[in-house]
């Protein structure tokens, strides 16, 4: 048997960081293997949103990064990527304002966070399907997905995993914490 790899005390302490913030109850989070071959040393978790009815409406996976010689296009040694997902309704899938509104949605939540980072970037996109045939469904299934990565700055991501919870609660659609999501009005007589 090898003896166990020594981790960089840069690594270890982000992974740390990572291990110990606890989500809002929503968000199930999950320890997963992480791609190998974009840096020396990585880290993943993904996450799945729920709601009351145990309906999973968003789902996510973020990844640290680490190459101890740095790296010039991520200005540090550690990396922050993401990729959320969540079904939207088809109306807001078409609005042109939802990516400007999605990229907020992050940074909002790291400036709220306190977390700080340098070298942030990525893209919104929206989706709309139509299923035909052998594969008929839903009329219409329309999708937000976020892709983005950001250089944490220290080594504490506890903000900055409690920043990328923040963001899938947003793109979820769930309340801000404390607050309770009035219930859908059904028109008279609907069962």
């Amino acid at each position: 048997m090898a003896p166990p790899i020594a981790l960089p005390e840069t690594f270890a302490r982000a992974v740390a960081g990572l291990r110990s913030a606890a989500p809002r109850s929503e968000i199930v989070l999950e320890e997963v293997g992480a791609p190998q071959r974009l840096a020396p040393y990585a880290f993943a978790l993904s996450a799945t949103v729920l709601r009351d009815d145990d309906d999973e409406v968003a789902t996510g996976r973020l990844i640290l990064l680490h190459d101890p010689a740095g790296h010039e296009a991520w200005q540090g040694t550690l990396r922050l990527v993401t990729y959320v997902t969540a079904e939207l309704e088809a109306d807001l899938a078409t609005d042109p304002l939802l990516p400007g509104v999605g990229w907020t949605w992050l940074t909002d939540a790291l400036d709220a966070q306190d977390a700080p980072h340098r070298a942030i970037g990525g893209t919104i996109t929206q989706t709309m399907s139509t299923r035909f045939g052998d594969l008929a469904g839903p009329p219409t299934v329309a999708d937000i997905e976020i892709r983005a990565s950001w250089t944490p700055l220290g080594e504490d991501l506890t903000p900055h995993l409690l920043a990328w919870c923040a963001l899938l609660a947003s793109t979820a659609g769930l309340p801000p914490p404390g607050v309770t999501a009035l219930p859908e009005r059904r028109p008279a007589g609907a069962a």
